[in-house]
């Protein structure tokens, strides 16, 4: 089955994620995903893509229970998830992403790449990561919130609801969850309506004045996961996290 579905409309390409229960996508799932976004980009047709969910949250990230069950898929899963997220920050059509309920992992990875993110108000943020025994994530949330703000999530695991994404200026706009979609669409239609050279090359110019290159830092904190996954205490977190008790770590 399909991780997402997408359809084009005025130049306007909706790719909606749709992976019951929590839209957590395994390692073909995320290889698939950063095909799609690809071909969209290059697609005569298409001058934006939105990407939004279906279900009870905009993402959980990786498939923990897949990772659980084969540690060695995880050189697989980085690679899908850093595709991912480079054919979202580096593609030549602006990218909008429109969030609902839990953003989590590789949800904040596609976010920290979009251009544009809109939220509902029952949105919320983190990075679980260091509780399930793997690195990932900061280099993307800190093109979303402050340094201090990212440590603090990252080390304490704690999320933060949409009004405070909003208020450190992480979002765009937060409306209700019934809304989301119209929103997002609205700002799509703008973006849509201007000459796509003109933003082409504004997307290549904004890229191009980022301090620092998004993915390779990117890739770094992917090296630290791979140390990560040779410990014992990321097997355990990733045991306790399927296994829904608590982690025992030897110290």
């Amino acid at each position: 089955m399909q991780a997402f579905s997408v359809s084009i409309d005025n130049g306007i390409a909706e790719l909606v994620f749709d992976r019951p229960p929590v839209n957590a996508f395994n390692c073909q799932g995320w290889a698939d995903i950063a095909r799609e976004i690809q071909r969209l980009g290059q697609a005569p047709d298409v001058r934006v893509i939105l990407i939004r969910a279906e279900g009870r949250g905009f993402c959980a990230g990786v498939d923990i229970k897949e990772l659980a069950a084969d540690s060695d898929l995880i050189v697989a899963v980085n690679k899908g998830n850093y595709e991912t997220f480079k054919a979202i920050h580096r593609n030549p059509k602006p990218v909008i992403v429109a969030v609902h309920g839990f953003v989590l992992g590789g949800g904040i990875g596609i976010c920290g790449a979009a251009d544009l993110v809109l939220a509902a108000d029952c949105a919320r943020f983190g990075v679980p990561e260091v509780d399930r025994g793997a690195m990932g994530g900061g280099a993307h949330l800190q093109r979303l919130f402050p340094l201090q703000k990212v440590r603090h999530m990252y080390f304490t695991g704690q999320m933060i609801d949409a009004a405070e994404a909003w208020r450190l200026g992480a979002v765009e706009r937060v409306v209700k969850r019934e809304a989301l979609r119209d929103a997002a669409l609205e700002v799509a239609r703008a973006i849509a309506a201007k000459s796509p050279r003109m933003i082409a090359l504004a997307k290549e110019a904004l890229n191009a004045i980022e301090d620092g290159n998004l993915e390779d830092k990117y890739r770094r904190e992917q090296g630290l996961t791979l140390e990560a996954y040779r410990s014992l205490d990321s097997q355990e977190a990733r045991d306790s996290f399927v296994e829904k008790r608590a982690a025992h770590f030897n110290g």
